[in-house]
């Protein structure tokens, strides 16, 4: 690893998804993205849902992520996620199945109880999934 890179791990509950050496990470904290470069100063943050992305020479990747934290040192950012999906692992016809049930639950009938913010949050995760699965490269 050179003075310009920090090392990159992302952790869910099952599984080990990504451990590498990147030059920059930007992660969706639960206030808004941050971006981390090699000498950031140490801080924890709270992990929303959003898009993870790192860069590498001149290629971008990027994960869908949602909720956790991030560890971030001058050398290391550890993100440990609830749940986490590189681009190519998302499948793009059940994330679109998961956002009309999410809308459907938003929009469904008067009568029948509906957490909403559940509701929100899955319609939120959906998104995301589109989203990063259509960068893939």
């Amino acid at each position: 690893m050179s003075q310009g890179q920090i090392h990159l791990d992302v952790v869910t509950p099952e599984r080990l998804v990504f451990s590498e050496v990147v030059d920059e990470v930007i992660l969706p904290g639960s206030e808004g993205y941050l971006g981390v470069r090699p000498g950031h100063v140490p801080l924890m943050v709270g992990l929303g849902v959003g898009e993870l992305s790192w860069r590498r020479g001149g290629r971008q990747d990027r994960m869908a992520v949602a909720m956790g934290y991030a560890e971030i040192l001058p050398d290391r950012v550890v993100v440990l996620a609830e749940t986490a999906e590189r681009a190519e692992e998302i499948d793009g016809q059940r994330a679109l199945s998961a956002r009309r049930r999410a809308e459907e639950m938003l929009a469904g009938n008067p009568h029948k109880q509906v957490d909403i913010e559940q509701a929100r949050a899955a319609q939120l995760r959906a998104a995301i999934r589109i989203s990063v699965a259509a960068k893939k490269e």
